[in-house]
């Protein structure tokens, strides 16, 4: 894909609001009959259709804790998406089936970070669910890196990417708004809503996410598309509707009042200015900033404290939350005496102290902070006295990536982890004199800081957009044999 092609045939446009109304019907229908219906459509698109299926991967993943939250029989879309487009494509290159081994070193590093990790779980008695779980965690949105590297794409495959994460990202800033200025009572699930938030975080919009943290996250993509499209229509076509968008967006990025996400997003700017020297860019993001504080951020808050003064009855908890009180917060004495009894402190302590015990190779897969340990028990955590109400028992993130790699794995598993990381930054770092590599390589810091504040390896809407951004770099570059996965959509 070395051209970018603008053009979207209205066929391609009306099979995704066909596979987007089949999202949308498929929360109205019984569990069951959801999950039967469902499935078969998704099977079928994803092996007739697999680059449109890919697109759609996008709103699923944004809105599926939305989706299967209404419809429990809405869980295996992604994963059935995923799965048979890879199908697909082995299927239609069977006589090349020695390309299939190709693998970069940062992909070995990390299939032996994964084999490792699951050995020592096993070895520490970790149930074998458990550890299939973390695995699948770790590598189902790889997948879409090894699909997706490897294809040979659509020309207007980036630009539907960009303009289905616009689309998704006006849903979210809208619904956003309303429930900000709603105080949590409109356009939402009522199991939302009635969600008993702290006044730390009821401030905050948690989105149709039902996250702050990961609507921040895909906030963040959603004003990089805005841009990238920008780039792309040279002749201004979409101007006022891509700038609209991004003051919306990064107004919406500032109401989630993530710490995190601001803090990885600037890390993101710095580094992609030095690397590009385009100060130009800065520029503008300055001024979007500048413009959706004055547009979007203040007019959001006074509209939510006028309807809480006047036309609720809502009382007692705050509904506004200050930018600069939100990073007061985090050196506030009793914040950091929370964090060090149940928080994120007391989490990198303990996973210290199961480093310290276990050195060379950590107590395995499923054992500390991950999302295996959010759905099954962990065979260490009673000798470790872990325990977090807010998670429930002994279910808890780590809340930090790399605490849970050097607890998880110790030394060889942190040395392994560390040569996945590294060996992809040198391939961003050597095409640095590109646009696509400054994004990528200012994207590899970005993410890096995120893995302190998040578990952003296990986050499926992060290294959703990861992965398949990777994947269309290393496409761009021919960076393996390339295979044949749907002729007509290429050839369209």
């Amino acid at each position: 894909m070395v051209d970018i092609s603008t053009e979207i045939r209205k066929k391609e446009w009306l099979e995704i609001a066909l596979a987007v109304a089949v999202l949308i019907a498929g929360t109205l229908l019984p569990s069951q009959i959801a999950l039967i219906t469902t499935s078969v459509f998704f099977v079928l698109f994803a092996f007739f259709k697999p680059f449109q299926s890919l697109v759609i991967l996008i709103p699923y993943v944004i809105f599926r804790t939305l989706f299967t939250d209404l419809n429990s029989g809405m869980k295996l879309i992604g994963d059935l998406i995923t799965i048979v487009v890879l199908f697909r494509l082995l299927l239609l290159n069977l006589k090349n089936w020695k390309t299939w081994l190709h693998f970069k070193k940062f992909e070995w590093f990390f299939f032996i970070f994964l084999i490792f990790g699951a050995g020592i779980g096993y070895l520490t008695g970790v149930s074998i669910s458990a550890i299939i779980f973390q695995i699948r965690t770790f590598l189902i949105m790889y997948l879409l890196y090894y699909i997706l590297s490897r294809s040979e794409l659509p020309k207007n495959f980036f630009v539907k990417l960009a303009w289905i994460t616009v689309f998704s990202g006006f849903v979210l800033f809208v619904q956003g708004v309303v429930e900000k200025i709603s105080l949590r009572r409109m356009w939402m699930p009522e199991a939302w809503s009635e969600k008993v938030l702290s006044a730390t975080n009821f401030v905050r919009i948690y989105g149709l996410v039902n996250n702050p943290n990961s609507l921040a996250l895909v906030i963040f993509f959603a004003i990089s598309a805005t841009f990238f499209l920008r780039w792309v229509y040279k002749d201004g076509r979409y101007k006022w509707l891509l700038l609209i968008s991004q003051v919306a967006f990064m107004g919406l990025l500032l109401l989630t009042l993530s710490r995190g996400t601001w803090i990885s997003s600037f890390v993101f700017v710095v580094f992609f200015i030095l690397v590009s020297r385009n100060w130009k860019m800065l520029k503008r993001i300055s001024l979007t900033v500048i413009v959706s504080l004055i547009l979007v951020y203040v007019p959001v808050n006074i509209g939510t404290m006028l309807v809480q003064n006047y036309g609720s009855d809502v009382s007692g908890a705050p509904s506004v939350g200050g930018l600069t009180n939100r990073f007061a917060e985090t050196f506030d004495e009793g914040n950091l005496e929370l964090m060090a009894q149940s928080g994120r402190v007391f989490y990198i302590k303990k996973g210290f102290e199961v480093f310290f015990d276990h050195p060379i190779t950590g107590t395995g897969f499923g054992t500390f902070g991950g999302s295996a340990t959010l759905s099954y028990d962990s065979p260490i955590y009673e000798k470790y006295e872990i325990r977090s109400d807010i998670y429930g028992g002994k279910n808890f993130y780590s809340d930090n990536q790399y605490i849970q790699v050097i607890a998880e794995t110790g030394a060889i598993g942190v040395i392994l982890f560390a040569g996945f990381l590294l060996a992809m930054v040198w391939m961003f770092w050597k095409d640095r004199k590109h646009p696509f590599g400054q994004y990528m390589f200012a994207l590899w810091f970005a993410t890096g800081v995120c893995g302190m504040v998040y578990n952003i390896w296990e986050l499926k809407v992060y290294t959703m957009f990861f992965f398949m951004l990777y994947g269309i770099w290393s496409a761009t570059h021919k960076l393996y044999p390339e295979l044949q996965l749907s002729k007509d959509e290429t050839q369209n």
